[in-house]
């Protein structure tokens, strides 16, 4: 069942590459299978900086954003996008974050308030199975 009929709208997910890294075959494919299961999908292209993304994600009134970092920045660049998030009274919008992130720091971005962290290797429908439930269950009464 698409994800649209079942959350009663189309759920938006912008994908974004942070900082210099230039891979992004993985985030390509984790927006192709988003935009197959349902979701509108914006992609916002390499070399990103954090306030660029918070920008578009307000902007593009997205419900996740997704980051797929593979340059081994992720603490540095999570903790600016919270900041950004809080500053601009956004905090509602759901991060996930993908690519290169080894299992020890997997904690602390949770604690930052990254939903879920999806290592290099994972299902590519992983990430929207997640969103989607957990979509579906803030829709809930």
């Amino acid at each position: 069942m698409e994800v649209a009929l079942t959350l009663k709208r189309t759920p938006r997910v912008l994908v974004a590459k942070p900082g210099l890294d230039g891979h992004d075959r993985g985030a390509k494919v984790i927006a192709h299978a988003l935009k197959d299961a349902g979701f509108e999908v914006i992609y916002t292209g390499l070399h990103q900086t954090v306030e660029m993304i918070v920008e578009a994600a307000i902007q593009e009134d997205v419900d996740v954003i997704g980051l797929s970092i593979m340059s081994g920045a992720h603490l540095p660049i999570c903790q600016k996008l919270f900041q950004l998030l809080k500053e601009k009274g956004a905090t509602d919008i759901m991060v996930l974050v993908g690519g290169v992130i080894p299992s020890r720091d997997i904690p602390a971005l949770k604690a930052m308030g990254v939903k879920e962290v999806f290592p290099g290797g994972s299902d590519i429908h992983a990430p929207a199975s997640f969103i989607k439930q957990q979509l579906s269950a803030e829709a809930m009464p």
